[in-house]
C-alpha cells in the first residue's frame, strides 16, 4: 500500500495537543480559520500521496548525480519540487511581510509531516530552507532580508547550512574555514565542507548557502566563529541572477539511505559572502538554525515511523502464514498476537512522537505571539524543554519503529527492494543529524534542566499530574488505571529529575553518563502523558476506542517501565565508570 498521509490523526493532534484554538486567540494569525484546516490537509495529502510518494522508492534506487555542471536531482523531483512551490508549501509558518502565509506554526508541522513520510529525501530541501529563513529573520540585516527572504520562502530558492568539516564533526570550535574582508563590506570565504545536505542541485535557480566561517583575527574555539550568507548567483540590485560565486559541490556522499537527497562535499575557494549578525557571534546565528532544523529532524523520526507504520499493516494483512485455533488453512499474519504487539507498538510510539513535536510547535508560537509576558516566558520554556525530546526521542523511536516494520515483513523485510527496508536506512540518519542524540541528552541534562533550577520540567511533571487527576475523575476502570500509570511515572521523572539536579551540580560527568537514559524516561513520561490527554480529549468522539487503545497500550508497555528507568540513571552511569577502569583501560 503507496503512503498516504494519516489525515484524521494528524487533525485530531492538532486539535487536543496543539490546541489551535488557542494559538488562533492570540490574535496573532488573523489568516486562519479553522475552516481551512481539513482542505489544506487533504491538498497536502494529494500531493504527498499522489506526487512525492511514488519517486520515493526510484529515488532510493537512482539517488543524485554529480555531472560537471554541479549536482543533478533525482528523477522526477524536479517537476515534484516545481508542484511544491505552486502549492504554496514553504510559506506557510513564515511572516505575511516577506511573502509568507502567516499561518500557526503546528498546521505547517502536519504538511510537512506528511512530505517526509512520503519522500523523506526530497523533505529535506525545505527543511534546510527553513533553518536558512529562520537565522536571516533573526539575525539578518534588512538588505539581506530584502535580497533573500521573498524567494526563499516562496521556494523559487532553498537554503544549505554549511557546519561541519571534516576534522571538526559535531565540535563546531574546531572549525577552520577563514573568511578575509574584501574591503567592500564582503567576505572571501575559503575552506571545506561536508555533509551538506542538499548543497547544490538543479531544482531551482539559487541556493543560499549560510556558511560558519572564521575572521582573521577570530579568538579560538566556539567563541571565534561567525556566520556569512553566500549565494550561489549572485543577485543585481533589481533581483535578476548576475555572476556564479566561486564555490562548488566536489563530492557525493554514499550513503546508506535518503539516496535521492544529494549529501556535498563543498569547496570554498575566496566565495563572496557577507557576514549575517555580528562577527563572532555565529553560535547564537547557528542555534537559530539548529533549533530549527533539531525540531524539524524529530517530524522526521515521526514521519518515516508512520510510513513504516502504514507498509507493516498492508503487509501483515497480506501476507498469509500460520494458523489460528478454530480456522483452517493459512491466516493473514495480522492475526498473530506478536505481529499485532508490533504494530501496537509502532502505533502508539509515532502517536507519542507526534504530540511531543506538534506541542513543541505550538509552543514556539505561544512564546513569540502570546500577548501576555509571563504567559510568553513559560511557552518559550517549554519549547527549549520540549526540543530535546522532539529531535532525540522521535527519532529514536523512528529507529524502533522502522526495525520493527522490517521484522513484520520478515526475510523480505531485509531484501533491498521492500519499503520497509527503505525506511530503516532513511530513518537511522535522524538521530544522527543536527546534533547526535548523545547531544540532544546533554543539552537536555545540562542546559534545559538547569533553568530556573528546573522548573521547566517541574511545570511539565505537574501537568502530567494534573492530567492524572482529570483521567480519575472520568470513573471508569481503564481511565482509572490510565491514571495510576501516569501518576506513578510522573514520580519516577520528578526522582529522576532530582537525581540529575543533583548529579549535573556535585559530579557532571556522572550526570551525563545518565543523561540519555534521562532523556528517554522523559520523552516516555511526556508522550504518555499527551496519549492520556488525547484519549481523555477523545472519550465521547468518534475515535475514542482508538485513542484510549494507543494510551493504555503505552501505558501497559511503556510508562510501567519508568521507575524501573529511573533506577537505570544511578545504576547505569556507576557501572560506565566502572566499564572505563576494567573494560576500556589503557594495556
Amino acid at each position: 500500500m503507496p503512503y498516504t498521509a494519516p489525515v484524521s490523526q494528524i487533525t485530531h493532534t492538532l486539535a487536543r495537543i496543539a490546541r489551535l484554538d488557542e494559538l488562533a486567540a492570540t490574535g496573532a494569525f488573523p489568516n486562519f480559520d479553522a475552516e481551512l484546516v481539513a482542505p489544506i490537509l487533504e491538498e497536502a495529502n494529494k500531493l504527498a500521496r499522489d506526487v512525492l510518494a511514488p519517486l520515493n522508492p526510484l529515488g532510493h534506487k537512482t539517488g543524485a548525480k554529480l555531472a560537471d555542471t554541479g549536482v543533478i536531482a533525482a528523477p522526477g523531483l524536479k517537476d515534484a519540487y516545481r508542484q511544491f512551490i505552486a502549492g504554496g508549501w514553504m510559506g506557510l509558518a513564515f511572516p505575511e511581510a516577506w511573502g509568507g502565509q502567516g499561518l500557526p506554526k503546528p498546521l505547517a508541522l502536519a504538511v510537512f509531516e506528511m512530505i517526509h513520510g512520503a519522500n523523506m529525501a526530497f523533505g529535506l530541501c525545505p527543511l534546510l530552507s527553513f533553518g536558512a529563513i529562520e537565522a536571516i529573520l533573526a539575525h539578518g540585516t534588512d538588505e539581506q532580508k530584502r535580497i533573500y527572504l521573498p524567494k526563499l520562502i516562496s521556494g523559487e530558492w532553498t537554503g544549505a547550512m554549511n557546519l561541519t568539516e571534516p576534522q571538526a564533526g559535531s565540535d563546531v570550535g574546531a572549525l577552520i574555514t577563514k573568511a578575509a574582508p574584501n574591503g567592500d563590506g564582503s567576505y572571501a570565504i575559503s575552506g571545506q565542507k561536508i555533509y551538506i545536505t542538499w548543497g547544490d542541485h538543479d531544482m531551482t535557480d539559487n541556493i543560499i548557502q549560510l556558511v560558519l566561517a572564521r575572521l582573521p583575527d577570530a579568538p579560538p574555539g566556539s567563541t571565534g566563529i561567525s556566520l556569512f550568507v553566500a549565494p550561489k548567483f549572485f543577485v543585481k540590485p533589481d533581483g535578476s541572477l548576475g555572476e556564479r560565486n566561486s564555490f562548488r559541490c566536489i563530492g557525493l556522499e554514499h550513503k546508506m539511505g535518503i539516496h535521492a537527497s544529494p549529501t556535498c562535499v563543498m569547496e570554498y575557494t575566496n566565495a563572496k559572502g557577507w557576514l549575517v549578525g555580528e562577527e563572532n557571534k555565529g553560535l547564537a546565528a547557528m542555534f537559530t538554525m539548529m533549533n530549527s532544523a533539531r525540531l524539524n529532524v524529530g517530524l522526521e523520526g515521526v514521519a518515516v515511523g508512520e510510513a513504516a507504520l502504514q507498509a507493516g499493516v498492508a503487509y501483515a494483512k497480506d501476507r498469509r502464514q500460520g494458523s489460528v485455533p478454530g480456522e483452517k488453512g493459512s491466516v493473514p499474519i495480522i492475526r498473530h498476537p506478536d505481529v499485532q504487539r508490533m504494530l501496537l507498538t509502532m502505533a502508539a510510539n509515532v502517536q507519542a512522537a507526534r504530540a511531543i513535536c506538534y506541542a513543541c510547535g505550538a509552543a514556539a508560537d505561544i512564546a513569540e505571539h502570546h500577548q501576555d509576558e509571563a504567559t510568553r516566558k513559560a511557552a518559550k520554556a517549554r519549547e527549549d524543554l520540549l526540543t530535546p525530546l522532539a529531535k532525540g526521542w522521535s527519532t529514536d523511536r523512528a529507529i524502533d519503529v522502522t526495525n520493527l516494520g522490517v521484522q513484520i515483513h520478515g526475510g523480505m523485510g531485509f531484501m533491498g527492494e521492500t519499503a520497509a527496508a527503505q525506511y530503516y536506512l532513511d530513518a537511522r540518519i535522524t538521530p544522527i543529524y543536527e546534533g547526535t542524540n548523545g547531544i540532544q541528552a546533554i543539552d537536555l541534562a545540562g542546559r534545559k534542566l538547569s533553568m530556573d533550577g528546573g522548573g521547566a520540567m517541574r511545570a511539565m511533571i505537574a501537568e502530567v499530574h494534573d492530567s492524572a487527576r482529570e483521567l480519575a475523575g472520568v470513573n471508569e476502570p481503564g481511565f482509572l488505571h490510565l491514571s495510576q500509570s501516569l501518576d506513578q511515572a510522573a514520580d519516577a521523572l520528578e526522582s529522576a529529575t532530582a537525581y540529575m539536579l543533583a548529579e549535573m551540580s556535585a559530579n557532571r560527568d556522572k550526570g551525563l553518563a545518565a543523561a540519555t537514559t534521562y532523556l528517554r524516561l522523559a520523552g516516555d513520561v511526556v508522550g504518555g502523558h499527551f496519549l492520556a490527554r488525547s484519549a481523555y480529549e477523545a472519550r465521547d468522539a468518534a475515535d475514542s476506542a482508538a485513542a484510549f487503545t494507543l494510551a493504555s497500550y503505552f501505558a501497559g508497555d511503556t510508562l510501567a517501565r519508568a521507575q524501573g528507568t529511573a533506577r537505570a540513571l544511578s545504576e547505569g552511569a556507576e557501572a560506565v565508570f566502572a566499564a572505563a577502569g576494567s573494560l576500556w583501560a589503557d594495556d
